[in-house]
């Protein structure tokens, strides 16, 4: 079990997440209750061409070409590792209301003399769900509703990064600097092609029915029937740890309803399990010790566990719907 300094962290996020803290709790400004008829979809991609070409520039060249943007470019994730990596993150005006419909392209360097990684177009994925899998409170001021991702974002050395956005606009292509993604940092994190950690997770059946000791979601998600130590290494497995109630970036909420759809519509044969953070559901009594075994200290996270046991496939921070069936059918599809 973590010490508690470690857990009063976890919820101050690292530098970079904790950036993303703020802007988050004014995500839920853009569509919650809006006029979609409860019905999900995933934004459109610009294309590369979109944006100006990094080729022969160095990161700062390709900033400082651009006018500078008011607008505060939020990333949503801490976690990073050599190889392929997604990076979630918010767009923001700089009186924190969202901007869910901007064309924004993200750039990468090791260093300001390296070649540039970009322009990654990114994908404005919508976090509402249908009407029957909203939680109560999903609709609230506040709470998230979207999130820009890249899921090519590829780092081939440890340590910290240089990252800028492109930001297309009314009056031309606008810049703004990042915080400096740092590689490796957090290696104690369930890998990707490694086997999954094999610890017991409550269940209904555990807690005598009582659904509010394991969930603190209005009402509690049916994601508690099978405790992973007996299913892990048997069936396909989504493991997602999550505080609807008690989460500070607001993302929470919505990765859980958008599990709950995902399950409902694409959940055949993959069985889903829903791990709340605190000890009792209580921030005072410390994290429940599968988030030390899965070495986590941000959430929320889904860990995408293959029938032979081990992780094909994690997200950090806030993901939708449709990011999270595809990602079960990829895991469907693998056996």
């Amino acid at each position: 079990m973590p010490a508690p300094a470690r857990a009063t962290r976890f919820f101050r996020l690292p530098a970079i997440a904790a950036i993303a803290v703020a802007a988050m709790l004014v995500l839920g400004l853009a569509s919650c209750g809006g006029d979609s008829g409860g019905d999900e979809s995933t934004g459109s991609t610009p294309s590369a061409s979109d944006f100006p070409s990094a080729e022969g520039k160095t990161i700062d060249e390709v900033l400082t070409a651009q006018t500078p943007s008011e607008m505060v470019v939020s990333p949503a994730a801490s976690v990073f590792d050599l190889g392929k990596n997604r990076y979630p993150f918010g767009v923001f005006n700089v009186d924190r209301s969202q901007v869910d419909d901007a064309e924004v392209a993200l750039y990468f360097a090791k260093t300001a003399q390296s070649p540039v990684q970009g322009p990654l177009p990114a994908t404005v994925e919508t976090l509402e769900t249908k009407p029957a899998f909203r939680s109560k409170g999903s609709e609230a001021p506040g709470e998230a509703t979207s999130v820009y991702v890249v899921n090519d974002v590829k780092f081939d050395r440890s340590g910290p990064w240089l990252a800028i956005a492109l930001i297309n606009g009314e009056d031309g292509t606008e810049s703004t600097r990042l915080p400096s993604p740092t590689v490796g940092q957090f290696p104690g994190v369930a890998q990707v092609g490694k086997k999954a950690p094999k610890v017991s997770t409550p269940t209904a059946a555990s807690v005598g029915g009582d659904l509010s000791k394991i969930d603190t979601r209005q009402p509690p998600s049916s994601m508690h029937e099978a405790d992973l130590q007996d299913v892990l290494g048997k069936k396909p497995v989504a493991l997602l740890f999550a505080t609807p109630a008690l989460c500070q970036s607001r993302v929470c909420g919505p990765t859980v309803d958008a599990a709950e759809q995902v399950k409902a519509e694409v959940g055949d044969g993959v069985e889903f399990i829903h791990m709340e953070i605190y000890n009792e559901n209580d921030p005072s009594k410390g994290l429940r010790p599968q988030l030390a075994a899965y070495g986590l200290q941000t959430e929320p996270w889904v860990f995408l566990i293959g029938k032979d046991g081990k992780i094909k496939q994690r997200m950090e921070g806030a993901f939708g719907v449709e990011e999270l069936r595809a990602a079960v059918e990829d895991l469907k599809a693998s056996g």
